[in-house]
């Protein structure tokens, strides 16, 4: 998806509308002479004209290119499908998408209080410096998608076989599946069933590491069989384990199944980017800790990924843009 630059804008203060400029120099902590410059994850902010155009048709106000604090005003590109941590070729400058839309300050703000509403809070967009440049008028943007990159491990011996089919593989691909439904996040997963077997769980382990898996989900070998191998394997990649969501659904569901204490699922920070997770092998427990890990996944991955999580608005879209 491509669009073009129709402004760009800088202003010595934040909470206030921007000044059109011929050209803006973007460094690795944002715009020269911005006021939002700086090291964290809004360092530049894009709104599209056609965002502008259709609140000026519905409050018949005339706005211009940074009224609503926007660096960038873009055109010809729908903003409204750009996701966290897509990528944004605007002129000589890369920009990885950080946040959708921000929380209004209502009457507390220059901008709100100027043109009496704003539409950066649900349609405005932010982003991280990745490569700097020059960015002027007319200059073209490029929306690359990052999909979110998933691998769903299966342990059996006997679903490798072919002796049963595989029903907890498909469970969490399912869970991942309805939980970012109509979200803005591309989802990409791959499954695999593999036996029991430490070497081939290891490798297949460090062949998603190398390809920048973001999150690994495994299921089976977490008992205390002779063949349950597991987290033996896991545990040693990672570089922090998280101990709370296991503990709470072992927890829970012990005092009504007692063998649920047994279970040693383990989860963790891979490397230092990768969410991994080993699960029970059984569909019933894949749906319980599922429910609990698709809590906190989001919030886990904007932790890892750099970008503050508590600077997301509450009034505005979540983190995937599901509305």
């Amino acid at each position: 998806m491509t669009g073009t630059v129709v402004a760009v804008c800088i202003s010595p203060g934040k909470g206030t509308v921007k000044t059109p400029v011929p050209v803006v120099h973007v460094t690795p902590a944002g715009i020269r002479g911005d006021a939002h410059a700086g090291q964290w994850h809004r360092q530049v902010s894009l709104l599209a004209q056609e965002s502008v155009a259709r609140l000026s048709a519905q409050s018949g106000q005339t706005f211009q290119p940074g009224d609503f604090a926007e660096n960038i005003t873009t055109a010809g590109i729908d903003l409204g499908q750009v996701a966290i941590r897509d990528r944004l070729q605007v002129g000589q400058v890369d920009l990885e998408v950080t946040q959708i839309g921000k929380q209004c300050h209502g009457a507390g703000c220059a901008i709100h209080r100027a043109v009496g509403t704003c539409v950066m809070p649900t349609e405005g967009i932010f982003a991280r410096v990745l490569g700097g440049g020059e960015i002027r008028a007319g200059d073209s943007i490029e929306h690359r998608r990052r999909p979110l990159t998933c691998l769903v491990l299966t342990l059996s011996d006997r679903a490798f076989r072919g002796t049963y089919a595989d029903q907890s593989g498909p469970a969490v691909e399912q869970a991942l599946q309805t939980h970012f439904a109509g979200s803005r996040w591309g989802l990409e997963i791959t499954r695999t069933i593999l036996p029991d077997d430490a070497e081939r769980l290891r490798a297949a382990l460090h062949g998603a590491l190398a390809a920048g898996a973001d999150v690994i989900i495994t299921t089976g070998g977490t008992g205390i069989g002779p063949r349950d191998i597991t987290p033996e394997v896991v545990r040693p990649l990672l570089t922090k384990e998280l101990p709370g969501i296991m503990e709470v659904v072992r927890t829970r569901h012990a005092q009504t199944l007692p063998q649920a204490a047994l279970s040693r699922a383990v989860a963790g920070v891979a490397g230092t980017t990768t969410l991994v997770y080993a699960l029970p092998g059984s569909p019933r427990a894949v749906g319980d800790y599922m429910q609990e890990i698709l809590k906190t996944l989001e919030h886990a991955l904007l932790m890892l990924w750099g970008i503050d999580a508590h600077q997301q608005a509450p009034d505005a879209p979540d983190p995937v843009g599901r509305g």
